[in-house]
C-alpha cells in the first residue's frame, strides 16, 4: 500500500477580498442606491417601456427586492466559486500554478451581470424619480458583454502562455 503525502498547509491558497472585490462593491453600491432613492420613488415604479413610455409597473418594495436579491445571489456565488476553487487547489502542484492570477478573474467576472443589474437599477430609479432615461439597457448590456469577452480572452491567453512555459520547463528538466 502506498501512502499519499499531501501537505495541505503548504499548498493552501489564502482567501483575499481582492478575489471578490467587484461583486461585493456592486452589492454594497446597490444597497446604497436603494436606500438613497427609496424616499424619492412613488409607490409604483415603471420598469417596462414601450416607445419610451412606461407600460408596466411594480410596487416599490417588490422592485427593490427584484434588484437587490440578484446582487446578493451573485455576490455569494462569487465567494462560493472562489472558495471552491481554493479548496480544490490544495491538490495542485505548489510551483508555477496560474491559479493565483486566475482567482481574481474568476471571482470578479461574476460581477458582469451585477454591473448590468446596477445600471438597470440606476436607470429605473432615475426615470421614476426624475424622468431621466439613460442609454437603452440592451446597448449597455452589449457593451458590458463585449468588454467581458475581451477581458476573459486576455486572461485566457496569459494563462495558456504560462501553462506552456511550465510544460517547457518540465520537459527541460
Amino acid at each position: 500500500m502506498v501512502a499519499i503525502n499531501v501537505s495541505v498547509q503548504e499548498n493552501k491558497t489564502r482567501f483575499r477580498w481582492t478575489y471578490v472585490v467587484l461583486p461585493v462593491t456592486l452589492f454594497l453600491l446597490s444597497l446604497i442606491l436603494a436606500a438613497c432613492f427609496y424616499p424619492f420613488l412613488s409607490n409604483e415604479i415603471a420598469y417596462h417601456f414601450q416607445n419610451d413610455s412606461p407600460d408596466r409597473w411594480l410596487s416599490r418594495g417588490a422592485f427593490i427586492g427584484w434588484m437587490v436579491i440578484p446582487q446578493v445571489f451573485f455576490t455569494l456565488l462569487s465567494i462560493g466559486v472562489v472558495r471552491l476553487v481554493m479548496m480544490t487547489s490544495r491538490y495542485l502542484p505548489a510551483d508555477g500554478s496560474p491559479l493565483k492570477n486566475l482567482l481574481p478573474v474568476m471571482g470578479n467576472m461574476i460581477a458582469l451581470p451585477q454591473v448590468i443589474f446596477t445600471f438597470a437599477m440606476i436607470d429605473f430609479f432615475l426615470y421614476n424619480a426624475y424622468q431621466v432615461k439613460l442609454i437603452p439597457l440592451w446597448v449597455f448590456t452589449l457593451i458590458v458583454l463585449v468588454l467581458g469577452v475581451i477581458i476573459l480572452s486576455v486572461f485566457f491567453i496569459r494563462a495558456s502562455r504560462q501553462s506552456r512555459r511550465l510544460k517547457a520547463n518540465i520537459r527541460q528538466e
